[in-house]
């Protein structure tokens, strides 16, 4: 935490503000100044809810406070109309995606240096207790050097809770899938390349990529694949949120428990194993929800402050976690590579 946390002006009050901002808040001892949102009713409901005490009644207005953090929680394409509204010099957290493609996040970007903000992009996982810990392990080495990672997502996600989704041309990757390719960045560094599918699914209609596959291209030692099936509508039983990695010396299964019930979700876990050694579970305190996102913020005030010497999830840094899913629409786009039957049809070879 900050040593003098400063207060926080929310713009936005949907889901994800109700959900996971205002309770990691709370928690962590953050005070809110007010918070904004189009939605008068909404912004009056989540404050009662809350116990917000401010409710602003304009945009111009809730950027008029002074000494605050900004959390800007709107959608994707809402982004750079309000970084035009924020007063230069300010200190922003702004929601992921950082826009809806690689050329906005890049505007984005270019408006953060122009007005001189302090801006990150909110890549909470990072900060998620099991993923801190994870990622530790692997720095240490007490996993050895890492040669696979595999992150398993096969659930049921309500896609429908959030209409502003309906319709747009990309949805699992870049809203979903992005924390998993911003947190292997994290741990690993930047992919050589990407290959990548992104499909729909006929039990969401209206909806674009529900479900994907991506394999990141490392060296020839590391294997690494995020795979994610939203639409696994049976019991609990055989559903998964996992981020397996498994090194020279040992193994660590990571279990994001937020993705198993939605929204209640279920507590995280994180397990290590040595070579040769039983599995081992390791002590946590919170989860990915609503926990990490009090690190996210924290993170923020403490670097504006000099309080802290690296900014984890800065604008310059999103915006390499955005060409990545730039260049995984792109691969899934080209539909792999034609198979070479020569004169024979597919259907025509023998079996």
């Amino acid at each position: 935490m900050p040593s003098r946390p400063r207060p926080i002006v929310i713009i936005g009050a949907g889901g994800v503000v109700r959900g996971a901002h205002l309770p990691a808040y709370h928690d962590a001892g953050f005070e809110i100044a007010g918070l904004f949102d189009v939605d008068r009713a909404a912004s009056d409901e989540t404050a009662r809810q809350f116990g917000v005490a401010r409710v602003f009644p304009s945009l111009k207005d809730a950027m008029a406070t002074r000494d605050v953090v900004f959390d800007v929680a709107v959608t994707a394409d809402q982004i750079l109309t309000v970084l035009g509204d924020i007063p230069s010099g300010s200190t922003v957290l702004l929601q992921k995606p950082m826009g809806r493609d690689l050329a906005e996040a890049k505007s984005i970007l270019e408006t953060c240096r122009t007005r001189a903000l302090v801006a990150a992009v909110n890549f909470q996982l990072r900060f998620a207790p099991n993923m801190l810990a994870l990622g530790d392990a692997i720095g240490r080495g007490d996993l050895g050097e890492i040669t696979d990672v595999e992150i398993r997502v096969i659930t049921l996600t309500p896609w429908s809770q959030w209409q502003f989704l309906a319709g747009i041309p990309r949805l699992e990757v870049l809203y979903h899938s992005i924390h998993y390719l911003d947190l292997v960045r994290s741990f690993f560094g930047e992919p050589r390349g990407v290959h990548g599918v992104a499909m729909t699914d006929p039990s969401v209609e209206g909806f674009a990529d529900a479900r994907s596959t991506t394999i990141l291209v490392y060296d020839e030692q590391l294997r690494c694949v995020v795979h994610t099936n939203h639409s696994h509508a049976f019991d609990r039983r055989h559903r998964a949120s996992q981020v397996i990695v498994q090194g020279t010396r040992g193994a660590a299964i990571a279990t994001m428990g937020v993705n198993l019930d939605y929204p209640r979700g279920e507590p995280d876990a994180l397990e290590i194993a040595e070579r040769g050694g039983a599995w081992r579970e390791i002590p946590l305190r919170g989860s990915w929800f609503p926990q990490a996102f009090a690190g996210t913020m924290a993170n923020l005030q403490r670097f504006a402050v000099g309080e802290d010497a690296v900014l984890h999830t800065r604008v310059d840094d999103a915006v390499k976690t955005m060409a990545l899913v730039e260049a995984c629409y792109a691969s899934a786009g080209r539909h792999g590579a034609a198979i070479p039957f020569g004169d024979a049809s597919p259907t025509d070879r023998g079996y």
